[in-house]
């Protein structure tokens, strides 16, 4: 209505928020009809503005909430339109300036799950019914406590019936906003959650709380509160969101705080057995609206343990599906054109298979219908069956090859990896470059594997795939070495070169004596270097101190946080250069020189070393603090994926290289300079700039550094051992386009944790017993599903 009077007037936005002394930012809001903070008067002001008559007045006045009086609205706060239900169970609010970051985080998640949901092709050819049935007191809390009852007052029944399609529906008539999904393994509770996000995010109108899912497998409620744990995955997945507030807050605090998030957490089941207790207490603890979803037996157990049900929470449980609904579904998944062998071939079709099913009540159908009642498993036939030419569903009723459902369903799972990957044609891009790889399918199976039960071996994030934590699996001990080799070799090779120009130019021993002592200061200084990049990631790595920080370098400057880093990061850098520097100047002192390689290059012998040491630490010490100075939040509206972040983290690796060579090649030039003449100034530092930045620099990114993790032992030591391909990241985001894993922010998860267990177990067994490094912690027992599924 406000965009049609304004073009009947001829202004622009900026224009009518000029007249109206109102906001363009508001204009726009009130046009596209999003929450916004208007005040008494609003009406009134915009209807001048458009000099509009008596009748728009009163039909402005109407949109706006108010009495038609034209005096504005009746409230300071915006009346929501109704639900589909009658009113929501609360007014929508308006939430000033972090309404704007709020639709920009609701447009990213929803563009993520929209993405995520057409990979896994839930609506083709239609969605499954996935039906869910109320589960009475005993695991969910009295009903007056579920629908917010004032002492006295009775009970209305509420109908929470629905399906997939109406999840949303349903969640608007829970007064307290807290649910909890139920379900066996693969019953379809992310799927669900899934939907459940995207509904709301299409009503925005109605409910300006954004749905996020979370992940509940990795948090521990011993150690991190429940709104902490949020604000981290927030900040993981949405590294924007870490921009500081005027109040010292970052955004995703402030969002968290107002109220602008709803949690949808995701496989409460996940969490480690000893924890559940202690997570649904923490949960028990805080009021906030939230969706969970869980196995019921894990679910059940918390409950029992605690004393109590999920406080105020309404609990349903996913139905299996029936014969019927496969019926209805798997024939319609199928290609409709046929060769003539599967014509003439029995069970070629699932329409066969499914009417012999029903019709003759056999012990095959009845297996068949028991492991076909899940959507996990439904889509897992769906690929082997309706997406593979030449394949027979009709083997699924042999009962001598699969005795019962759990056989049918073992099948599936061990078929699924080898039958996305089979060889096919390759497919164009209209630039004619291929538009994916072709994998091997048994070593894509293997690296899977590997993946899957990396995960499985560790104590914590046993869903994420994080690019930054694939080679912690290994023990303790190979990484160090791998670490301090790198870290050494790259020391070790940097300084050699770098002493043959200094010697051949500055000396006149000749180029035989140049390499000599090259490589004899090269191996000496890479040793010590190793040794000593080492022992810093022996210590360091149980800190915490490898995982990416979602800064990005600015030369306009960093934020108040990382600003405070500064001092703490001169520090440590001038004595650590200082503690790097006196052990190499003694080596070259003590070790080289009794050689017969000492090239007079020394500057006046053991003392003249000692005094420029205050001047290299002060340096190293100059370049942590600039980089703590220069580091800020990322600010992107764009999805982070792994790709995403790996890049980042490279170039900020990069910028730290330019600034070791530019901060120490230009002090040590400066002091040669003054000492030697600047021709010597330029000499010095130009070496000691390369040395410092593919010897200190690189040796630091290696070792001290996300990328340094990811370099050493993923792109190298793994793929050089087979456990890995050498093309990760294309295999990584290959597997999500196939549908094997799914993208959740920066990391990776596995499609289903069935699928990541059987693949775990299916490499344990094969691969384990001839694997060199153990794990940083013991596995958990193998078993029938050591990963908890969602």
């Amino acid at each position: 209505m406000v965009r049609r009077l304004r073009r009947q007037a001829g202004l622009t936005q900026a224009q009518l928020a000029e007249r109206a002394g109102l906001g363009e930012r508001t204009i726009g809001r009130i046009e596209n009809d999003r929450p916004f903070d208007h005040r008494r008067g609003t009406v009134t002001r915009l209807a001048d503005a458009l000099g509009a008559g008596p009748q728009d007045r009163q039909r402005l006045a109407t949109a706006f909430g108010g009495d038609g009086s034209g005096s504005g609205g009746s409230s300071d706060e915006e009346v929501p339109p109704p639900g589909p239900n009658g009113p929501p169970s609360e007014p929508a609010r308006a939430h000033g300036p972090l309404s704007d970051e709020a639709d920009t985080l609701a447009r990213e998640i929803k563009r993520r799950w929209r993405r995520e949901e057409a990979q896994r092709r839930v609506h083709h050819p239609f969605a499954l019914p996935v039906r869910w049935q109320q589960v009475s007191v005993g695991l969910a809390d009295r009903p007056e406590n579920t629908q917010r009852l004032a002492p006295g007052d009775t009970s209305p029944d509420v109908d929470l019936s629905g399906d997939l399609r109406r999840v949303a529906e349903v969640y608007r008539r829970i007064p307290s906003g807290r649910l909890a999904v139920l379900g066996r393994a693969g019953s379809g509770k992310s799927i669900l959650a899934i939907r459940f996000a995207l509904d709301l995010l299409e009503a925005r109108a109605w409910s300006d709380r954004i749905p996020v899912i979370f992940s509940l497998g990795s948090w521990d409620p011993n150690t991190i509160d429940l709104r902490d744990w949020l604000i981290d995955r927030l900040l993981r997945d949405f590294p924007h969101l870490a921009r500081l507030l005027p109040s010292g807050k970052s955004l995703a605090a402030d969002l968290l705080d107002a109220d602008l998030i709803l949690p949808v957490l995701d496989g409460f089941d996940e969490i480690a057995e000893g924890l559940r207790r202690e997570a649904l207490e923490a949960l028990n603890r805080t009021e906030l609206r939230l969706v969970l979803t869980s196995r019921q037996g894990e679910f059940a157990e918390a409950v029992r343990e605690a004393h109590a049900p999920l406080a105020s929470a309404v609990v349903v449980e996913l139905c299996d599906l029936a014969l019927d609904d496969l019926r209805n579904y798997l024939p319609r998944t199928a290609p409709t054109l046929r060769g003539p062998a599967d014509l003439d071939e029995p069970g070629s079709t699932w329409d066969t298979v499914l009417d012999e099913a029903q019709a003759t009540r056999s012990a095959g159908g009845a297996n068949l219908a028991f492991a076909l009642s899940t959507p996990l498993m439904i889509a897992l036939a769906r690929t082997m069956y309706s997406d593979t030419p030449g394949s027979s569903p009709g083997e699924l009723l042999d009962t001598t090859r699969f005795p019962d459902a759990q056989a049918i369903e073992e099948h599936l799972l061990a078929g699924f990896v080898p039958t996305v990957y089979r060889r096919r044609a390759p497919e164009r891009r209209d630039d004619g470059r291929p538009r994916s790889r072709e994998w091997d399918p048994e070593r894509a199976q293997r690296w899977l594997g590997y993946l899957a039960h990396h995960l499985v071996r560790l104590d914590r994030e046993r869903q994420d795939l994080a690019w930054w934590e694939l080679g912690t699996s290994m023990s303790r001990s190979s990484r160090t070495l791998i670490i301090g080799f790198l870290a050494g070799l790259a020391f070790g090779v940097t300084t050699a070169i770098g002493n043959l120009p200094v010697d051949l130019v500055a000396t006149s021993h000749g180029l035989g004596f140049a390499l000599v002592r090259g490589l004899v200061v090269g191996l000496l200084h890479g040793i010590a270097a190793g040794l000593l990049f080492g022992l810093v990631y022996w210590y360091g790595s149980e800190r915490e101190a490898f995982k990416p920080s979602p800064v990005r370098i600015t030369l306009s400057g960093g934020t108040r946080r990382t600003r405070g880093n500064v001092a703490a990061r001169f520090v440590g850098g001038t004595v650590g250069g200082l503690a790097v520097m006196l052990i190499l100047v003694l080596i070259d002192q003590y070790v080289v020189g009794p050689l017969g390689l000492g090239d007079g290059e020394s500057g006046g012998g053991l003392m003249a070393a000692i005094v420029f040491l205050p001047g290299i630490g002060l340096a190293t010490g100059l370049v942590l603090g600039l980089l703590a100075l220069l580091e800020a939040p990322v600010r992107t509206e764009s999805a982070v994926s792994p790709a995403d972040l790996l890049r980042m983290d490279r170039q900020n690796v990069v910028f730290n290289l330019l600034t070791w060579a530019l901060v120490i090649g230009f002090g040590v030039g400066l002091f040669d300079a003054i000492t030697s003449g600047p021709l010597r100034g330029l000499e010095v530092g130009t070496v000691f700039g390369l040395e410092a930045a593919f010897g200190a620099g690189l040796g630091y990114g290696l070792s001290l550094t996300a990328w340094g993790q990811w370099v050493a032992l993923s792109r190298i030591w793994l793929p050089l051992t087979g456990r890995l391909p050498w093309a990760l990241i294309a295999f990584l985001d290959d597997a999500h386009q196939r549908g094997v894993l799914r993208q959740a922010g920066a990391v990776y998860q596995f499609r289903h944790a069935r699928i990541q267990s059987h693949l775990s177990q299916t490499f344990q067994e094969r691969h384990e017993p001839h694997e060199p490094d153990g794990p940083d912690r013991h596995a958990p027992p193998a078993g029938p599903d050591p990963t908890p599924a969602t």
